[in-house]
């Protein structure tokens, strides 16, 4: 097993990418603090890997939240005794509204979840790193929106950003051998489309020529299976890294 013992926090953990996640990190020998709002679909997936090598502590929570994102980091390192691993998974998609047309509520929402949240559980597990003293491993899920245009331009700034944070981090935290690296997935079956709610029409029609040239839809699997090597020792030499998980669709 690749993560044998690993404590491990993953968040956006109810469904999708997340969720996937999870599961294969347990079966891997992680334990898991599964984050997310949905506590009904928590409970599900506890119960669904109750028999799996590793275990699962479900986390009710917000991750736009400064109290939210401190007590999940908490909640692990009480359960299981020490931080290894963070995964900022969970994610919100604008409404594809042009500069000229968003709105401050979509702004402050995306750029709470999207940006907020990640960073703010990044401050608190390099903090628990540190004190532990013998470094950790923080993975991303940001997007190719954050360098193509499958996105408006708040959801795209806000992936962008996080991308230069994690880089900065990979930077900063270097020589106390705390890794910080980015999967960027292109389009995969997920529920993240209905936090769009109704999309704007003008940015909607002007981006969809390029949706029309993405390659066949991936699968959660597939992010699960890179975070994965991110996660496990194969990978220990690599940091700021932004990995692309698209079907080649950056390429063009």
């Amino acid at each position: 097993m690749k993560l044998e013992g690993k404590s491990v926090v993953v968040t956006g953990a109810s469904s999708g990418m997340g969720k996937a996640i999870v599961e294969l990190f347990v079966k891997e020998g992680a334990n898991v603090i599964a984050v997310a709002r949905r506590k009904e679909r928590l409970q599900e997936l506890v119960e669904s890997l109750k028999d799996e090598p590793g275990k699962v502590v479900a986390f009710a929570g917000d991750v736009s939240k400064k109290e939210d994102d401190e007590a999940m980091i908490d909640l692990a390192v009480s359960e299981f005794g020490k931080l290894d691993i963070l995964v900022n998974n969970a994610g919100v998609m604008d409404d594809m509204a042009p500069m000229a047309e968003f709105s401050d509520e979509k702004y402050e929402y995306v750029m709470g979840i999207n940006v907020y949240g990640p960073m703010c559980s990044m401050r608190k597990a390099c903090q628990v790193f540190l004190e532990q003293g013998n470094g950790g491993n923080i993975i991303n899920i940001s997007s190719i929106g954050s360098m193509h245009q499958a996105a408006g331009p708040v959801y795209g700034a806000s992936k962008a950003a996080l991308n230069a944070a994690s880089k900065n981090t990979a930077y900063m935290y270097m020589k106390d051998k705390i890794r910080c690296n980015v999967i960027a997935p292109g389009g995969i079956k997920t529920e993240i489309g209905t936090s769009m709610g109704r999309p704007n029409a003008n940015g909607y029609g002007k981006i969809s020529g390029v949706l029309g040239l993405a390659p066949e839809m991936g699968e959660a699997t597939d992010i699960a299976n890179a975070a994965l090597f991110l996660a496990s020792d194969e990978s220990s030499y690599i940091s700021g890294v932004v990995m692309p998980v698209d079907g080649g669709w950056i390429s063009f």
